[in-house]
């Protein structure tokens, strides 16, 4: 039986809720760092456009709400706009005035302080998993398949339940969640799955098959199969240095799961119409705040490690812009001009809201 689909007004505040923690999180990783290398702080404003309530901290810094939730930003002291572009007086700042600017500070500490956006969504995700872990446990399953679906990919191949499996690829596992993150991003090619049974190895090469699935809300979407089943979920509850270890490695798990899918994206190995947009984080927030809080700041975590990830990519007007301008300038010994920096962030600024706008699209087609 399908779960009840959240209301409206719960997806929507769902996913304000989300996207204000997240820019928050994101944004405070920039100012903390800013911060403590001495950069005066004119702005930190959640959302674009008019200001709906804000506050001047001690130390002159405006902190605004604004109207239009989807971001936000820090501005420093020299910046011309949110995009932290340098303005046009610069050149006539006083010696006190440049201690305190953004841009005249060393390129190391430039770097480390948009690098601390994505930085600290990393972090969030993994305190969110550390709390989860020590706190509730983590739910897992081992790597020993129950059951096999008759006339299945496994089935086809030889496996058996009772199987277990060490291996896949070569690559050494534990828990049926590696098994369904493999499975998961393959694209039709054969998996070397080395099994043990009965105290001897064995080793088959299976090819997983397409299939149409539905979650409990009913989204329907693609998934890569091989027809075995998982024992029954156990839940390890972590001491603080175990849940550490666990969360940065899930943290790790998941950036490289989203870095290969991206990959095939733009490959065109996996269909495009698997990217969701603004929407579809809308849709699935609410349907994961409807399931508790806990689920929600799960989906949160996960959303948070997509924010830092995809905030990395070099694409001028993103983070992962301004440091690909700081590594060409620490290697050539002085700045891009500006007059290019203008261009690429233009060229930026396009691909960034052509993309919102395909994926938009995208969601709204596939609703």
């Amino acid at each position: 039986m399908d779960i009840i689909a959240p209301s409206l007004i719960g997806t929507v505040l769902s996913f304000l809720l989300l996207l204000t923690v997240l820019v928050f999180v994101h944004e405070l990783g920039h100012f903390s760092v800013a911060r403590y290398f001495g950069v005066k702080v004119d702005t930190f404003s959640i959302g674009f456009g008019r200001e709906i309530i804000g506050r001047n901290d001690k130390y002159g810094t405006r902190w605004k709400l604004c109207w239009i939730p989807f971001g936000g930003y820090v501005k420093f002291f020299g910046d011309a706009d949110a995009t932290s572009q340098p303005g046009n007086n610069l050149p006539n700042m006083t010696k006190p005035e440049k201690a305190v600017a953004f841009h005249y500070k060393p390129l190391y500490q430039k770097a480390a302080i948009v690098a601390a956006g994505p930085i600290v969504n990393f972090i969030f995700a993994i305190l969110v998993f550390i709390g989860l872990f020590t706190s509730l446990g983590e739910p897992y399953t081992t790597s020993q398949v129950s059951g096999v679906q008759d006339g299945g990919a496994a089935f086809e191949a030889g496996i058996e339940a009772g199987d277990h499996v060490i291996r896949l690829n070569g690559n050494p596992i534990d828990r049926f969640d590696d098994l369904q993150r493999v499975i998961g991003i393959n694209m039709g090619e054969p998996v070397l799955f080395s099994i043990l049974r009965n105290g001897e190895e064995i080793e088959f090469s299976i090819i997983p098959t397409l299939q149409k699935s539905r979650d409990a809300f009913g989204n329907e979407f693609d998934v890569r199969r091989i027809g075995i089943q998982s024992g029954p979920i156990e839940i390890a509850k972590l001491n603080i240095y175990d849940a550490l270890v666990r969360s940065v490695q899930k943290t790790g798990e998941l950036v490289n799961l989203m870095l290969v899918t991206t990959g095939q994206v733009i490959t065109g190995a996996r269909p495009v119409d698997e990217m969701g947009g603004p929407i579809k984080i809308a849709q699935y927030s609410g349907q994961q705040a409807s399931l508790g809080i806990i689920s929600f700041i799960s989906f949160m975590a996960l959303i948070s490690i997509n924010l830092g990830l995809v905030n990395l990519f070099p694409i001028p007007m993103l983070d992962g812009g301004h440091l690909l301008f700081y590594g060409i300038e620490a290697i050539k010994g002085s700045p891009v001009s500006k007059r290019v920096q203008e261009i690429a962030y233009m060229a930026g600024f396009l691909m960034v809201i052509s993309l919102m706008v395909f994926l938009t699209w995208n969601d709204l087609s596939s609703s």
